[in-house]
């Protein structure tokens, strides 16, 4: 690989004509500029991003991380997007990791960006109590959380209005007449979780459903747990007459239990989803579900993150954005 030395012998300049050009920066003769630019095209010159941030007038890479739980989730794969397309606008790049609630994992992805030199870092955390990214944070890096958050320290934060939506869904299902409703959760330890059950809870009392603690399962938001879950609700004697899914991939593996249960939707069973998929519409029966605003959120979580780049000693920001049900014809 070319060094700055290479660069600078093959255009007959000194080392610093050649980080001038490079940086954009200082007075450099038209003609030299071509004769260095020219080197650099024939060596193949690609600065290291450690180089660069030394160079660089702000001390920053311009670099920033993104851990999420897991891109074959819709809402994740949303959220990066919004994430990307923020950090382009701004003239970042972007690091992206896969966790796969592993928390392992995202300590691994965490001291590999660290080492990057990353600008700041997005992420949802494992839990409430996420150690390794108190820990990020307390090392300076700047640290953004989307969809979960931190009970241990406070940091900048967009998420939805999950009771709302919750509370909003399960009212739906009170209306059309259901009395034993199904939920399907995730890990409890997940604020995200633990506001939508919340949310399930108090639409129930309000409603004057009876609460049945056999009708609440736990998983771990993949597809695997939502078909097992619902297998062993509709196994009870007295099984719902409804369900609600707690995110998108367990809400698919619902589905298919019902699908080899050979159960006709909303005829046998109702379903309600949180986290609207794209190809919702095209289920059959279309899939009722709480919409969240994905990509608003990543876009807005790289605008929180560039400003505590700018002002790292600055107040922590929460963001709250509403969903929507979308009422379809699995209910």
């Amino acid at each position: 690989m070319a060094s700055l030395q290479d660069v600078a012998r093959r255009a007959n300049v000194s080392i610093a004509t050649v980080s001038r050009v490079l940086n954009k920066s200082g007075k450099v003769i038209p003609s030299t500029r071509e004769t260095v630019e020219a080197a650099l095209e024939k060596l193949n010159y690609r600065p290291s991003r450690v180089a660069r941030r030394l160079r660089m007038k702000d001390g920053r890479t311009h670099l920033v991380g993104l851990i999420i739980p897991d891109i074959q989730n819709p809402f994740y794969a949303e959220i990066a997007r919004g994430v990307e397309d923020a950090a382009f606008g701004n003239d970042y790049a972007l690091l992206l990791c896969n966790s796969d609630e592993n928390p392992e994992k995202e300590r691994f992805y965490l001291n590999v960006m660290a080492a990057e030199s990353v600008d700041g870092i997005i992420l949802p955390p494992f839990e409430e109590m996420d150690s390794a990214v108190v820990a990020t944070i307390r090392s300076g890096i700047p640290v953004v959380c989307v969809d979960r958050s931190l009970s241990r320290i406070k940091t900048d934060l967009v998420e939805v209005d999950n009771y709302r939506g919750a509370f909003d869904a399960v009212t739906h299902l009170l209306e059309r007449g259901h009395k034993r409703i199904g939920l399907i959760e995730g890990r409890p330890h997940v604020s995200t979780n633990r506001e939508r059950r919340r949310g399930y809870l108090d639409a129930l009392k309000k409603g004057g459903a009876p609460l049945r603690a056999e009708y609440i399962r736990a998983g771990d938001f993949k597809q695997e747990s939502g078909r097992t879950l619902a297998h062993e609700l509709l196994a009870l004697k007295r099984p719902p007459t409804a369900l609600f899914v707690l995110n998108s991939l367990m809400t698919v593996g619902a589905l298919s239990a019902l699908h080899q249960l050979r159960l006709t939707v909303p005829r046998d069973i109702a379903v309600v989803g949180f986290d609207d998929l794209p190809w919702a519409e095209a289920l059959n029966p279309a899939l009722t579900a709480v919409r969240q605003p994905a990509y608003a959120v990543g876009r807005k979580a790289m605008e929180l993150l560039l400003g505590r780049i700018v002002a790292p000693k600055r107040p922590a920001i929460a963001v709250r954005l509403m969903p929507e049900l979308i009422v379809r014809k699995s209910t």
